[in-house]
């Protein structure tokens, strides 16, 4: 290979929002967070001296099917940044802490939906990360499946999600090598089941109420990086 020749690198991130009322407190922390990722990252990355050629992110926002039908899942495509930096300003200002039933919320279904995303295969070097952030526990698959507006197609249950993400010895949906999941969420139902045996995820422990740290927004950001 020449001397010029240079490895490209993309990486898609799909941030996973629980924008329920219980978040009202934290959601403007976390939707800032998400609109100033792209220069954060880029600055991280620069520090480390390494360069992503193509970024992009999609929002996944999350209530409760049962008690909020048609908004319980708000579901971007991706957007290219710096390139449509405005559009993706544009969702994220639009999403209001709103709804939710009890407290447990349809977060697995979000997962799903982050999964089966059109991730970007094209590069020989590539990162695909789902960021979730939540203040509650998240009810079985199919929870909500009286309501019209659930998603056909959806995993069945947990085993079948789980089946999904995949492992090094049976991969799922996604690139075994590129995936990463970075949750920010309690100790509660599925989310620890989550943590214990799903390889590749980084869990940061939230609490109703608490938000996101400054400290653990700069922990995604290492965690992301240091992927790379």
């Amino acid at each position: 290979m020449g001397s010029n020749y240079r490895l490209t690198f993309h990486v898609d991130i799909v941030f996973c929002i629980d924008a329920t009322e219980s978040m009202d407190p934290v959601l403007d922390s976390v939707k800032e967070n998400a609109l100033h990722f792209y220069q954060d990252f880029q600055h991280v990355m620069e520090m480390k001296h390494k360069k992503v050629d193509q970024l992009r992110v999609r929002i996944v926002v999350f209530r409760d099917y049962l008690a909020d039908g048609r908004q319980a899942m708000l579901v971007t495509n991706f957007f290219k940044l710096p390139e449509q930096s405005a559009e993706l300003e544009t969702s994220l200002r639009s999403i209001e802490a709103k709804g939710g039933g009890d407290d447990p919320e349809d977060g697995l279904e979000a997962m799903g939906y982050a999964i089966k995303s059109d991730w970007n295969h094209d590069a020989r070097k590539k990162r695909h990360v789902i960021v979730l952030w939540s203040d509650e526990g998240t009810h079985a698959l199919g929870y909500g499946k009286e309501s019209k507006y659930y998603p056909n197609g959806m995993a069945q249950n947990f085993e079948e999600l789980t089946a999904w993400w995949g492992s090094k010895y049976a991969p799922g949906e996604m690139d075994e090598d590129a995936k990463r999941l970075i949750l920010f969420a309690p100790d509660k139902p599925y989310w620890t089941s989550i943590v214990s045996s799903w390889n590749n995820t980084i869990h940061y422990k939230s609490e109703a109420g608490k938000g996101l740290e400054d400290i653990d927004y700069r922990q995604i950001l290492d965690a992301i990086s240091n992927s790379i």
